[in-house]
C-alpha cells in the first residue's frame, strides 16, 4: 500500500515509517516541521518507496494514496501551548482536510488521538468508556480539546459519510528521537541528568504517569491498521504507573548522574493520575506492552549520550 503519515517526520512519525517501509509500503511524510526534523528521516529520504513533502493539513491538500495515518499536531506542552490557536487549528482543520481525502479516495484513516482527551480523570485506570474531565479554557485545552474534537470529526465522517476510521488514544511515549528540548518529562530528566543539572519535578512529584516505549506504541499502531471492523478509539498505553519522584530517582540512577532533584509550582490542569485500562487492545487487537521503563529507558539514555556527545 502507499500510506500517507502526517506528522511523520516527528518523534513517533519517524519510527512508525521506519516500521512500514519495513513492512514494504511505500510512504508519504507530510510535516510542516513545526515539531518535526529532517534529521529524524534522513536515513529514509534515499529509498525509492519514501517521499517527503513539506506541508501544513491546515491548507487542503491531495494525494495518491491507500492509507492514512494521521499524526499531525506538536503533542507537549511547551510547543502546543506556544501557539494555542494553531494547535486547534491543526485538530480541527488539519483533521477536516485528512478525513476530506479519506472520503474522496475511500480509504481507511487512523486517527492517532492521546490520552489527554481524558484531562485530569477522576477514574483510575482510564477506560475508553471514561467521558474526561478536561477544562475547556484553560491552557491545555487548546491540545485536550482540540483532540476531542478530533475524535469527533472523525465519528462524524464516519456516521454521515461511512468513512473508516481507527481511533488509538496514545498514552505516554519515549525513546530514541525525543527532542531534548521538547519539553516531555522522560527527556527532560534524561537531559538534565545528563548535564549534572537540578531534575526539576512539578508540584510535590506524586502525579504519576504510565510510560510506553515507542517500539510497542508502533505495534499497536501496525495492528490497528490490520483489523477489521473496528473503530476504536482503543488505548495504546503502558499500564505500568509511576510517580514523578520515582521516574526521576530511575533515570539519576541509570544515569549515574550527581544531579539533585528540585520541586516547582505545579502547571495548571496537570493531571494527578494517568493509566490506561489496556483491555480492550488485548482482547481486539491481541496486543500488550512488552518493553520494562528500566530497558527503555537505558536505550533512550544511550541515545541522548550520543545526541549530546557524552562519551560512556
Amino acid at each position: 500500500m502507499k500510506i500517507l503519515v502526517t506528522g511523520g517526520a516527528g518523534f513517533i512519525g519517524s519510527h512508525l515509517c521506519e516500521a512500514l517501509l519495513v513492512d514494504k509500503h511505500s510512504v508519504l511524510v507530510i510535516d510542516n516541521l513545526q515539531t518535526g526534523s529532517l534529521k529524524n528521516i534522513a536515513h529514509l529520504q534515499k529509498k525509492r518507496n519514501f517521499k517527503f513533502v513539506k506541508h501544513d493539513i491546515i491548507k487542503p491538500f491531495s494525494a495518491p494514496v491507500d492509507f492514512i495515518i494521521n499524526l499531525a499536531c506538536p503533542a507537549s506542552p511547551i510547543h502546543y501551548q506556544s501557539d494555542p490557536v494553531k494547535t486547534i487549528l491543526t485538530n480541527v482543520e488539519g483533521t477536516i482536510n485528512v478525513l476530506k481525502l479519506a472520503q474522496k479516495r475511500k480509504i481507511p484513516i487512523l486517527q492517532g488521538s492521546t490520552s489527554e482527551v481524558y484531562g485530569d480523570p477522576a477514574v483510575h485506570p482510564q477506560r475508553e468508556d471514561y467521558l474526561g474531565n478536561v477544562n475547556p479554557i484553560g491552557t491545555r485545552a487548546c491540545y485536550d480539546e482540540g483532540k476531542r474534537c478530533a475524535e469527533t470529526l472523525c465519528f462524524d465522517f464516519h456516521r454521515e459519510y461511512g468513512v473508516d476510521i481507527r481511533v488509538i488514544r496514545i498514552f505516554n511515549t519515549y525513546g530514541p528521537r525525543m527532542a531534548k528540548d521538547d519539553g516531555r518529562v522522560v527527556s527532560n530528566f534524561i537531559v538534565a541528568a545528563l548535564e549534572g543539572k537540578p531534575v526539576t519535578i512539578y508540584g510535590k512529584g506524586l502525579q504519576t504517569r504510565s510510560f510506553q516505549y515507542v517500539d510497542d506504541l508502533i505495534a499497536g499502531i501496525l495492528k490497528m491498521m490490520k483489523v477489521k471492523n473496528f473503530t476504536g478509539p482503543v488505548n495504546l498505553g503502558n499500564p505500568d504507573e509511576f510517580t514523578m519522584i520515582e521516574l526521576a530517582r530511575k533515570v539519576i540512577q541509570l544515569t549515574n548522574s550527581k544531579s539533585k532533584i528540585i520541586f516547582c509550582k505545579l502547571p495548571s490542569d496537570d493531571p494527578r493520575r494517568r493509566k490506561p485500562d489496556i483491555s480492550l487492545a488485548k482482547k481486539i487487537l491481541k496486543w500488550e506492552p512488552s518493553v520494562k521503563l528500566d530497558e527503555g529507558l537505558e536505550k533512550t539514555i544511550e541515545y541522548f549520550k550520543r545526541e549530546l556527545r557524552i562519551k560512556n
